[in-house]
C-alpha cells in the first residue's frame, strides 16, 4: 500500500507534556515507547477516514529522548484525528509485540474516535487495520467555561451513594427523555431532580473511560464497560452529539449539572487491566508501544499473569504505569471535576512487576498523598480475581471499602440462615470487627446489598439461582454463590402472598442498610424493583434486561417512597454526626447499645436464633431508637424497654404493613402503649421517642452488650 511521508514544517518538539497538546501555532505530540527504533505519527481529516492524509516519522535521533518519542506539528486544531504505528522488533519471548501494521491510540489521549466500521479483531489478525480501527483525537481540555464550579467535597458522614449506569439510567423509552439523549450523559441531566428527590448525595457511574463495547461474546455488547482502552477520555457512545469533541463537553455538563443540585460524581475507575486481553488478544495501544511495561507479564514474557480474569493485568506499580494512573486521576479532577473514584479490583494495585504483594504498594501512596487528589473521594473494591482479599486491611489512611461482608451477612440474616444474628449486628455497628483496629472513621465501610455485578434486590428475593442463558455461554458464567430466596416461587409470579413477602424482605434490606453505620451504596433501579429476570451477570446485556424501566416507578411506589423517607433520616441534623465526625471506636464509646432478644437484657447469639432486638441513642442525645428484628418464620413477640405515660414509643417503621404506614413521619407516628410489640415474620420493626436531651431510658439505663464472637460495643443513629 502506498503511503504518503511528509515532514514538511514538523519540529521536533519537546517529550512533556505527554500526550497531544494544543500550543500557540500547532500540536505538540509525546508517547512513551521503550523498544521502538521507529514511530509514526498518522494524521487523518475525519473519524471515518480510511487512510491517513499524512504520515510523519519520528526519528529516533532528532524526535527521541530518553524513551519518549515526540513532534511538534504547526497549523494543527483540536479535533485532529491521529494514531501511532510504532516499529520495533516482533518477540513475544522478551514480551515485545510491536507490529508496524497496528494503528495504536495515544495512552495520554484525550477523547476518541470510534469509526462505524470499527472492527475489534482486526486487531487481531494478520493484515493492516487502518480503516476499521479507533483513533485519538486532539483536544483542548481549557476550552471550557466551568462558571465557578468545583468539586463538592461533601464529607462521607452525609453521603448516599448511588450506583448508576449513564446508558441503562436513561436508555428504556419509559424515561421519558428524548431519543436522542436515552442513554447519554444529556439524559442523565434530565433525570437529576429524580436522584435529587430519592434523597442520594452522590452517583457513582459505572465505567465512563473509553471502553471497547465490542469486548464481549459474539453478538453481545459490552455494556458494564470494564474493558478500557483509554483512562483520559470520556466515552464516546455515552454523547448525544456526532462530534468527537462534543462528548466532553457534554460530559462537563453533565458534572455542572449535578453539582448544582448538591450531588457528587464518583467514577468507577478500572486501572487493573485493558481491553487488549491476553495474547490472542487485539494490539489497539498499550500492547504495541510498550507491553512489557504496561502488562505483568509470567516468567515466560510471552504469556500475561491474568489476577483481573480479564487476560491480562496493568504493572501497576511500574514507574511509568504509576505515572499513567496518577495523571489521569489528576485530569478526572482538575479538569473534569469529579469528586472521586471508585477502583475496581483495586487489590490489583498492591500488586509488583512480578504479581507479588507488596507491603507498601507506590501506586496507592502515590494516589493517597497527592495534594491535588486530597479532598477527592477514594472508594476501594479491596479484593481481586486471583483470591487477593483485602477487607479490613487496604493499605493507606483514607481510603474507604466497599464491605462485601456487609452484603453477605445481611443476606444470610434476612434469607434466615443458622448462625447469622452475630454477623449482621456487627454490620449493623459499622463493621468494628473489620474496622476497629484502624482508628479510622465510621465511613470507611461502604455498606451495600447489591451492585452492579450480581442480582439485583429484586432478583435477590425471586430467584433462587441464576439465570444467564441470554448471555450466550449456556449459564456457564456468574457466580453461583448469591445468598439468596425466591420466597418460595422462582421468578415472576402473580401469587399475592409470594408478592407481599418479596416487597417486605426489600424494605427490610433496605431498612438495614440504610440504619447501619457507614456509608450506604444503592444499586440503580432497586428502588423500584428493577429485575435482570434472574441475569446476575449482566455485563453483556445492553438491553432492557440492564435498564431502568421507568414504569416500575408507578408499580413498585411504595418501595421508591420507603426509600425516600430512610434517606431522609441520614440528612435530619438531628441524626447526621458533627463536621468533625467520631472515629468508629470512638463513635462506639459515645452512642452506647443495648442488644435484647424477644426478652429484654437478653439477646439469643445462638447459632438457631434468628431474631435480634436493639436500644440505641443519637449522637446528639435527641433521639432514642429501638428496633427489632425478626428473620424467623413466625411472629415472635417483643417486650420493649419501659418509658414514661407522658412519652411513649412511636411505630416509625413496621415492614409487614401496608404503604403509607409501613414508615411513618416521626411526630405523627402511632403510639406504642403496649409494654410487647409482635414483630411478624421476616420483618423488621423500629420504635422512635424523640429526647430533650442527656438521659437514660427510664430506669433502664443504656448499657453495652456484644456477643463473645466480635469486639463491637455500640451503634450510631
Amino acid at each position: 500500500m502506498m503511503r504518503t511521508v511528509s515532514t514538511r514544517d514538523v519540529t521536533s518538539g519537546t517529550s512533556a507534556p505527554l500526550g497531544a497538546t494544543v500550543l500557540p501555532g500547532g500540536v505538540n505530540f509525546s508517547v512513551f515507547s521503550k523498544h521502538a527504533v521507529l514511530l509514526e505519527l498518522l494524521l487523518f481529516d475525519d473519524e471515518n477516514a480510511t487512510q491517513p492524509t499524512r504520515i510523519i516519522p519520528l526519528a529516533a535521533d532528532k524526535c527521541r529522548t530518553y524513551h519518549y518519542w515526540h513532534v511538534f506539528v504547526p497549523d494543527l486544531r483540536p479535533g485532529q484525528v491521529y494514531a501511532y504505528r510504532a516499529h520495533g522488533p516482533f518477540d513475544p519471548d522478551r514480551g515485545l509485540w510491536f507490529d508496524p501494521e497496528r494503528v495504536l491510540l495515544d495512552p495520554y489521549g484525550l477523547a476518541v474516535a470510534v469509526p462505524k466500521a470499527y472492527d475489534r479483531w482486526a486487531a487481531a489478525r494478520p493484515g493492516d487495520n487502518l480503516a476499521v480501527a479507533m483513533k485519538s483525537v486532539v483536544a483542548d481540555p481549557n476550552r471550557y467555561d466551568w462558571q465557578g464550579d468545583l468539586p463538592l467535597a461533601r464529607p462521607f458522614v452525609e453521603t448516599v451513594i448511588y450506583e448508576l449506569h449513564v446508558g441503562g439510567f436513561t436508555r428504556h423509552p419509559s424515561s421519558g427523555v428524548a431519543t436522542e439523549k436515552r442513554g447519554t450523559y444529556a439524559g442523565v441531566i434530565e433525570k437529576i431532580p429524580y436522584l435529587k428527590d430519592l434523597g442520594v448525595t452522590a452517583v457513582e457511574l459505572l465505567p465512563v473511560f473509553q471502553f471497547d463495547a465490542q469486548d464481549c461474546p459474539p453478538g453481545k455488547t459490552n455494556y458494564w464497560g470494564y474493558a478500557p482502552v483509554s483512562f483520559f477520555a470520556p466515552h464516546r457512545a455515552y454523547s448525544s452529539q456526532e462530534s468527537s469533541l462534543a462528548v466532553l463537553d457534554e460530559f462537563r455538563d453533565m458534572v455542572k449539572a449535578l453539582h448544582r443540585a448538591g450531588l457528587e460524581v464518583v467514577l468507577d475507575v478500572v486501572f487493573n487491566h485493558t481491553t487488549e486481553g491476553g495474547r490472542t488478544g487485539p494490539t489497539l495501544c498499550y500492547r504495541g508501544l510498550a507491553n512489557d511495561v504496561y502488562y505483568i507479564l509470567e516468567k515466560d514474557k510471552s504469556r500475561y499473569a491474568d489476577y483481573t480474569g480479564c487476560g491480562n493485568t496493568l504493572n501497576a506499580n511500574q514507574s511509568i504505569v504509576r505515572r499513567l494512573i496518577q495523571d489521569s486521576l489528576r485530569y478526572w479532577v482538575s479538569q473534569m471535576h469529579v469528586d472521586g473514584f471508585r477502583f475496581d479490583l483495586a487489590s490489583i494495585l498492591s500488586r509488583d512487576e512480578e504479581g507479588r504483594l507488596l507491603p507498601n504498594p507506590p501506586v496507592l501512596w502515590d494516589i493517597e498523598s497527592d495534594p491535588l487528589l486530597a479532598g477527592t473521594k477514594l472508594i476501594a473494591e479491596a479484593w481481586d480475581a486471583a483470591g487477593l482479599y483485602q477487607v479490613g486491611s487496604f493499605i493507606g489512611d483514607r481510603w474507604q471499602e466497599w464491605n462485601g461482608r456487609f452484603r453477605d451477612d445481611v443476606r444470610r440474616f434476612l434469607k434466615g440462615d443458622n448462625g447469622s444474628v452475630s454477623g449482621v449486628a456487627a454490620r449493623i455497628l459499622g463493621s468494628p470487627d473489620i474496622y476497629g483496629h484502624e482508628e479510622r472513621e465510621v465511613e470507611q465501610s461502604i455498606n451495600f446489598v447489591t451492585c452492579h455485578d450480581g442480582f439485583t434486590l429484586n432478583d435477590l428475593v425471586s430467584y433462587d439461582r441464576k439465570h444467564n442463558e441470554a448471555n450466550g455461554e449456556n449459564d456457564r458464567d456468574g457466580s453461583e454463590g448469591n445468598l439468596s430466596w425466591n420466597c418460595g416461587v422462582e421468578g415472576p409470579t402473580e401469587d399475592p402472598m409470594v408478592e407481599a413477602l418479596r416487597n417486605r424482605q426489600v424494605k427490610n434490606f433496605f431498612a438495614l442498610e440504610l440504619l447501619s453505620a457507614g456509608a450506604p451504596m444503592l444499586l440503580m433501579g432497586d428502588e423500584v424493583r428493577r429485575t435482570q429476570r434472574g441475569n446476575n451477570n449482566a455485563y453483556c446485556q445492553d438491553s432492557d434486561i440492564s435498564w431502568f424501566d421507568w414504569s416500575l416507578l408507578e408499580r413498585h411506589g411504595d418501595i421508591h417512597r420507603f426509600v425516600k423517607a430512610l434517606n431522609r433520616f441520614r440528612h435530619r441534623p438531628d441524626v447526621v454526626a458533627e463536621m468533625t465526625a467520631p472515629s468508629l471506636n470512638q463513635l462506639l464509646r459515645r452512642a452506647p447499645i443495648e442488644w435484647h432478644g424477644v426478652a429484654l437484657k437478653h439477646p439469643d447469639w445462638s447459632d438457631h436464633s434468628h431474631s435480634l432486638a436493639f436500644t440505641l441513642r443519637s449522637l446528639r442525645y435527641r433521639l432514642l431508637l429501638h428496633g427489632m428484628l425478626n428473620a424467623y418464620w413466625e411472629p415472635l413477640t417483643f417486650e420493649l424497654p419501659p418509658v414514661s405515660a407522658e412519652q411513649g414509643w412511636r411505630r416509625w417503621i413496621d415492614t409487614t404493613i401496608e404503604a403509607p404506614d409501613d414508615i411513618c413521619p416521626w411526630e405523627s407516628a402511632p403510639v406504642v402503649s403496649q409494654p410487647t410489640y409482635d414483630v411478624q415474620p421476616r420483618s423488621v420493626v423500629i420504635l422512635v421517642l424523640a429526647l430533650e436531651g442527656p438521659r437514660s431510658l427510664g430506669s433502664f439505663p443504656l448499657m453495652e452488650q456484644f456477643p463473645p464472637s466480635t469486639e463491637s460495643q455500640s451503634i450510631v443513629a
